[in-house]
């Protein structure tokens, strides 16, 4: 018996070293090509780039996968335990792998082999790193044995901290979010510090499978693992029993976050800011890099712009009348379902899509579009209003087969099935007023002129409507708001606003052709001044003065203002035929409003890294006191703003003096009811195709047009004055309550005379008709009277030559009226 038992201990050794060298072998296999474990050290998850408002407000988030980054200090105890109860109870206990766990689903395995059920696993947040890390998901037991091999590894080369932190970092949690950062906001709308017992224990659910545990798709199945997790917690003792009750009574409470823009009205801005973004650093900055992005936006700023924008735009376009619904829907079934289908306009809340139920000589009833819960379902209310016939009064003029047609009653114009805008009257419940997406468009710049910092930014009526940006991306006429370019360029080079010019007819020889531009009256006012030529946008005195100082001069200073990078030196650009941008106009109008320093317009005011490395600043002025670490008696520290002198000081004084006329005498005095220093120049080009306006305080410069997308004439008497400087108006009017009046600047050194308005030259005392005038030291008004453009035969100028610079077609398109 003794040599029995000897013979099979013999054989069991033998076997147990073969068992252990084979499973050595297969060991060592498995270790030949592990992944190194070591690159969680440089562990750089994609994370989610936010930008942000002026004020700090969140105006968007971008990234691929929707992560913030928490160090596991930042995350409550409380959510900690969600995790362990749900995930690995033992993880501060075992050395990577849960031998208990491991048996417990080995045996249950055993007892479910051939029932056709899933194998459970018994994996710890180590081997969930290792994993998601490190490996594939695929289901064999060759991956399981190097996940265990490596998690062994792990959990030797860091701290139990470091792999917790580096797991609630990773998962997926579902609807696009990752790592309990992510999910926090995405889900409840909250940070991680805000989350309760129970929606800590409903995020702890998911990372088992999401999309089994939706809110709102399973429901049931949801709360079911949410309070699983919760009493796991109370056994774990991280949560009293009565707080555990508590939570379980909760409801789900899942408020999802809604994404795109946060801040309202700033779509436009936002996508310009994503643009540039990707343009310095390119896509994978933006959507995996965790940038903090810091942008120049105003949002009160921007919300007065968009208003006095959208006012300006819709007021114009009622004129027209009423073009027809938005779509026609069957009314044989449930309205509100197909009206629910209808893509309305996210970004004007004001509105609401409505379908006509009924309409009569009085008015029309109408179905308002359902509302969506957040599951995306539709509610089952059917709210209804009327539409009376004095609020669709602009509609009494509707366009049928392209020809506006007068309407007699409602329902001449509106029938059931008709899907319409519509906006609630104010005080009422029931009473709504009819409204259409404007045809015309348009586009409006708000900018500091000291640095360039884009305030507020309108790129047309609406985002959802049309992403085109048209203050960056359309390229337009600016008409005669160029013209101010012109006559900087001159009174830099030696003319004064009491030179006189010509304003009579005149005719460009280009070649075999010529050019015989007109005043938008067509008429002339005989001899005037420089400043009577602006006030009154008088196009032959512009031609006649670029033609005198020579059209490359003009040139040079419309690429100095940044108006054009390259701008040809034709006669028919000095009146605003070229195309270029509102931002570039309003950046050049800066250089004037600043005292003539270059403008570098920018949208970001700092960009950081996910460290929070700045790695972008855009303000560049030097203050060498500003890092003083005490203060010794020394005079306070001063920003040196090393910008480029482009312009003469004196010179944009006087530039700007004369455009402070064009608002009290000229072609913008509707801007006198402002009560405040306002200097600007309106715009119209050729055809009345755009209407332009572009004005500014000491410390506030604004630009805008109005235009059709594709150049159509807004019709005859559509000019600047009237139609942009209104919007500028309301804007300004907005944006300057409480703040006092500030006059502009006088360079020192300059003298100021009286001058007569006719004929340039220095007025006697009690002379009537006459106007103070600023000149530079060494100039001053005329001694005799001299008029640029009078031919020699004392005739009114007409039939100059111009040497061949310029294209017929250049000549033909060229204008910039009023």
């Amino acid at each position: 018996m003794i040599r029995l038992i000897g013979y099979f201990f013999g054989i069991g050794t033998m076997l147990a070293l073969l068992m252990a060298a084979g499973a050595a072998l297969y060991i060592n296999h498995m270790t030949k090509d592990l992944p190194d474990y070591e690159v969680l050290a440089r562990y750089e998850p994609p994370v989610t780039t936010r930008v942000h408002a002026s004020d700090g407000a969140l105006m968007g988030e971008f990234a691929r996968e929707r992560r913030l980054f928490l160090p596991i200090q930042a995350i409550p105890d409380r959510v900690k335990a969600a995790f362990l109860s749900a995930e690995d109870k033992n993880f501060y206990n075992h050395p990577g792998i849960d031998i208990t766990g491991l048996g417990r689903a080995v045996i249950t395995n055993f007892q479910n082999f051939g029932s056709g059920r899933r194998q459970v696993g018994a994996s710890t947040i180590t081997q969930q790193v290792a994993k998601n890390f490190l490996l594939t998901s695929d289901q064999t037991y060759e991956r399981k044995v190097r996940e265990m091999i490596l998690a062994f590894r792990i959990e030797q080369a860091y701290s139990k901290d470091r792999i917790l932190e580096l797991y609630m970092n990773e998962i997926f949690f579902g609807m696009g979010a990752y790592g309990i950062g992510g999910a926090a906001l995405t889900y409840f709308n909250k940070s991680v510090g805000e989350l309760t017992v129970a929606e800590s224990a409903y995020l702890a659910s998911l990372p088992k499978g999401p999309s089994n545990y939706h809110p709102f798709r399973h429901a049931d199945r949801a709360i079911e693992r949410r309070n699983w997790v919760i009493d796991q917690m109370i056994e774990n003792g991280y949560v009293s029993r009565e707080e555990g009750d508590k939570a379980k009574s909760e409801p789900l409470g899942v408020t999802p976050r809604r994404s795109g823009n946060y801040v309202f009205a700033g779509e436009y801005f936002t996508e310009e800011v994503r643009r540039e973004i990707i343009s310095r650093y390119g896509e994978n900055a933006l959507y995996e890099g965790g940038l903090s992005v810091r942008t120049t936006l105003d949002p009160k700023l921007q919300r007065m712009a968009r208003s006095a924008m959208q006012h300006g735009l819709l007021k114009f376009d009622r004129l027209r009348g009423y073009r027809g619904p938005v779509t026609h829907i069957d009314m044989s079934d449930d309205w509100g379902v197909k009206l629910g289908e209808v893509k309305g306009l996210d970004d004007v809340p004001e509105w609401q899509l409505a379908v006509v139920l009924d309409s009569s000589a009085s008015g029309v009833a109408i179905g308002l579009q359902p509302g969506r819960q957040a599951s995306g379902v539709l509610v089952a209310e059917r709210k209804k209003g009327t539409i009376s016939k004095e609020d669709m009064s602009f509609a009494m003029r509707h366009v049928v087969d392209g020809k506006r047609v007068k309407a007699n009653t409602p329902a001449d114009v509106l029938k059931p099935g008709d899907v319409v805008f519509v906006e609630k009257n104010d005080g009422s419940e029931s009473a709504y007023s009819l409204r259409q997406p404007p045809e015309v468009s348009g586009g409006l710049v708000a900018m500091d002129p000291h640095t360039g910092r884009v305030l507020a930014m309108v790129g047309g009526f609406s985002f959802s409507q049309s992403e085109f940006n048209r203050s960056t991306q359309a390229m337009r006429q600016p008409g005669s708001s160029f013209k101010p370019i012109v006559y900087a360029a001159a009174l830099d080079n030696g003319y004064t606003p009491a030179s006189v010019i010509m304003d009579g007819p005149i005719t460009i020889h280009i070649g075999n052709t010529s050019w015989s531009p007109k005043n938008y009256d067509g008429k002339g006012a005989g001899p005037s001044t420089l400043r009577a030529g602006i006030e009154r946008s008088r196009n032959l005195m512009t031609v006649r003065l670029a033609n005198d100082m020579g059209m490359k001069l003009v040139a040079e200073y419309a690429e100095r203002f940044g108006v054009y990078d390259r701008m040809p030196p034709h006669i028919a650009m000095s009146l605003g035929s070229g195309e270029t941008t509102v931002m570039r106009m309003v950046s050049a109008y800066s250089v004037m409003a600043n005292g003539g320093r270059q403008i570098k317009p920018s949208l970001i005011d700092r960009i950081q890294d996910r460290y929070g490395k700045t790695v972008f600043k855009h303000d560049e002025r030097g203050c060498d006191g500003c890092v003083a670490t005490e203060w010794s008696d020394q005079a306070e520290p001063e920003l040196v703003d090393n910008s480029e002198q482009v312009l003469d000081p004196m010179t944009a004084y006087q530039i700007t003096s004369m455009m402070e006329g064009v608002v009290i005498r000229g072609t913008a005095t509707t801007l006198r009811e402002l009560g405040r220093p306002i200097a600007g120049k309106t715009g119209t080009t050729n055809d009345e195709k755009d209407a332009w306006f572009i004005g500014y305080t000491p410390n506030l410069v604004v630009g805008l047009y109005m235009g059709y997308d594709k150049p159509q004439s807004l019709g005859k008497g559509a000019t600047g004055g009237g139609l942009a400087a209104p919007i500028f108006k309301e804007f300004m009017a907005e944006a300057m309550k409480g703040v006092p009046p500030v006059d502009f600047n006088v360079p020192e050194g300059m003298k100021v005379v009286a001058i007569n308005r006719k004929t340039g030259m220095q007025a006697n005392p009690g002379e009537p008709d006459t106007i103070m005038e600023a000149f530079k030291p060494g100039t001053g008004p005329a001694d005799s009277y001299w008029v640029i453009g009078m031919g020699d035969d004392g005739s009114n100028g007409s039939g100059e030559a111009l040497s061949p610079r310029a294209s017929e077609a250049i000549i033909q398109g060229g204008g910039g009226l009023y």
